[in-house]
């Protein structure tokens, strides 16, 4: 099973062959389906759905380079609560939290998918939790203050948060959290005391 990070860089890829500003939560969806399907075809539970039906070419490769893509606000939501939903489940996120977080929605192409297929927010979690395979406790996220170097990569500093690491890069584009890049190389790191000022306290009245 492919990861988050590709069901991401899928949606992205997707949003701009078509020709979008922001990737939308349709977009994410149908990254996250391409990371768990097999020829084109997702199987969750009794219900089978085939990607082609929304225009995806399931062999299609996302390309990292062209015109830069926001994520919209409601896929943000989507990374937090996927966030949230691994961190009951004691793990780094997956896929299936991804999907998981999808299960409320009553909007764009899951309420499609549940019109046309009678899927509930039930049966989903449930197909949902059969694709997950077992893992043992994955809960090493470094803590704000326990770890023992002062450059994180974005997955460390996303776990120190809590947040989804596309929510923490979210963060960089935006010119919120500053990050540097290894010399000659695409990776990023982020230091620690920058990761810190994001925190503020939070007053009495709030």
């Amino acid at each position: 099973m492919k990861d988050a990070e590709s069901a991401a860089l899928f949606a992205v890829a997707l949003a701009k062959k078509r020709g979008l500003r922001e990737v939308t939560t349709d977009e994410l969806l149908l990254g996250c389906l391409h990371a768990v399907s097999q020829f084109g075809i997702v199987q969750l539970g009794a219900w089978t759905i085939d990607l082609e039906e929304f225009g995806v070419d399931w062999l299609d490769r996302p390309e990292k380079n062209g015109k830069k893509v926001a994520y919209s606000q409601g896929v943000v939501d989507v990374f937090d609560l996927a966030a949230r939903i691994a961190k009951s489940d004691e793990s780094a996120i997956h896929v299936e939290h991804l999907l998981a977080a999808f299960a409320g929605q009553e909007t764009g192409l899951m309420r499609e998918l549940k019109r046309s297929h009678g899927i509930t927010s039930t049966g989903w979690r449930a197909a949902i939790a059969r694709l997950a395979p077992p893992r043992a406790n994955e809960n090493t996220s470094p803590s704000l203050t326990g770890a023992v170097h002062d450059y994180l990569s974005p997955e460390e500093a996303a776990e120190a948060l809590g947040v989804h690491v596309q929510t923490l890069r979210a963060y960089v584009r935006s010119g919120k959290l500053p990050a540097h890049r290894l010399a000659g190389e695409r990776a990023i790191r982020i230091r620690r005391p920058d990761l810190e000022k994001l925190l503020e306290p939070l007053l009495p009245e709030e």
